[in-house]
């Protein structure tokens, strides 16, 4: 008797025990689950004050519902005068096509709900009215059926000075570039003038006097010999001076302009390496002025080298013609193609030289593989309008055939 009452009172224990734990387990998850959505927003709240970039918050009429501390010190103010007040008093809209089309501060002026849409470039405003770059996210929310704009800003004022000065860096090297260039020319043009005037009649006049020497009839045999040898060796020297004289300046270039200047650069490419090449051009429309002309003879004259060195072509055509007040070079070979990254190579100073020339210029230059295997240079030229050809009977270099796509 005294055992069965035992038993049923530690049964009655046992159950009270198991009770009281689910009730609890039951009340604090009931509890847990009235709390967490205040706990996840006050969290999220303690997230957007402590964080470092600005982030504003702005309801369907763009007004500042919530802005954090980093947002009133990027604007100069503070979070209470930035609540409930409307976002242009801290960001200038974009302009509009139609006066009548509400405002927009970032592209269309809608985020991607729930995602973070692309970055803008805007405009800030501080509270004392000074402007400065921003640079923004936005993403939109619906809470309740409310839309909400989160927006997450970053002053971008140091980036862009940054990216100024380096491109103020790049126009004054390609201004010292071009000026280098000039000099160069200048220089060059300078010294195969000294030695055609100078060194030239120097060595005419010798080989003069030599043949004088050659014609005294008390000259014996050895004499006739070692003169002979002589005029042999004045002959070489002036085809060599000649020769130097073309390379530092091209007198076709002064005395013909660019059109002849290229012939005689082609027939020079051709017998000296054995490559067939083609050139099909207009006299009329390559009478340029003495810098474009320049210009232009040295990147076809460099181009022609990089085939002879590198290319193992067979065959080279060149076309340059006139569309629109521009210039248009292409120059073909059936070599052995380039590397797409070979235009950056430091070693491929010939490339980076031609593309410099162009680009001083204020032209264009592509340089890709063709097809079949080789590769195509092709390059537009802005001309002023000064540079148009006169009204006079063409010369065409070749039968020129239609013109390339470029």
């Amino acid at each position: 008797m005294t055992f069965l009452r035992s038993s049923r009172l530690r049964s009655w224990r046992t159950g009270v025990i198991v009770l009281g734990l689910a009730a609890g387990s039951l009340l604090a998850r009931a509890l847990a689950n009235s709390r967490g959505p205040r706990f996840a927003r006050s969290h999220s709240r303690d997230i957007i004050h402590n964080a470092s970039e600005a982030i504003i918050s702005t309801d369907e009429s763009q007004t500042v519902v919530l802005a954090n501390p980093s947002a009133a010190a990027m604007f100069a103010t503070s979070v209470d005068a930035m609540q409930g007040s409307h976002l242009s008093a801290f960001i200038h809209p974009l302009p509009t096509a139609s006066h009548d089309a509400s405002p927009a501060y970032f592209g269309d002026g809608a985020g991607r709900a729930g995602r973070r849409a692309t970055d803008y470039a805007v405009t800030g405003v501080r509270a004392s009215g000074e402007t400065f770059p921003l640079e923004g996210s936005v993403s939109s929310t619906v809470e309740g059926d409310k839309l909400i704009n989160t927006i997450i800003l970053r002053d971008v004022t140091e980036r862009q000075q940054v990216q100024e000065k380096l491109s103020r860096s790049h126009a004054q090297l390609r201004q010292l570039s071009a000026a280098l260039q000039t000099v160069r020319e200048e220089e060059r043009a300078h010294i195969a003038r000294e030695l055609h005037d100078d060194l030239g009649q120097l060595l005419a006049s010798l080989r003069m006097d030599l043949n004088l020497l050659q014609r005294e009839p008390d000259a014996g045999r050895a004499s006739a010999a070692l003169m002979q040898g002589m005029e042999h060796n004045l002959l070489t020297a002036i085809a060599s001076l000649r020769r130097i004289a073309t390379n530092l300046r091209p007198r076709a270039l002064d005395e013909g302009g660019l059109y002849f200047a290229l012939q005689g650069l082609r027939d020079e490419f051709v017998q000296r390496h054995g490559v067939a090449c083609a050139l099909f051009a207009d006299e009329a429309e390559l009478r340029l002025d003495d810098a474009a002309s320049t210009a232009i003879f040295r990147i076809v004259q460099e181009a022609l080298t990089n085939i002879a060195r590198h290319a193992r072509a067979s065959s080279v055509t060149m076309y340059l013609y006139r569309i629109d007040g521009q210039l248009l070079v292409s120059i073909r070979d059936d070599g052995c193609g380039i590397q797409p990254g070979d235009m950056e190579k430091a070693q491929s100073l010939g490339l980076i030289g031609m593309r410099e020339r162009v680009w001083a210029m204020q032209g264009d230059i592509t340089v890709s593989a063709d097809e079949p295997p080789g590769t195509r240079i092709d390059i537009v030229l802005p001309l002023a309008a000064a540079h148009e050809p006169l009204a006079t009977a063409p010369n065409r270099c070749e039968t020129a055939p239609p013109h390339p796509d470029i």
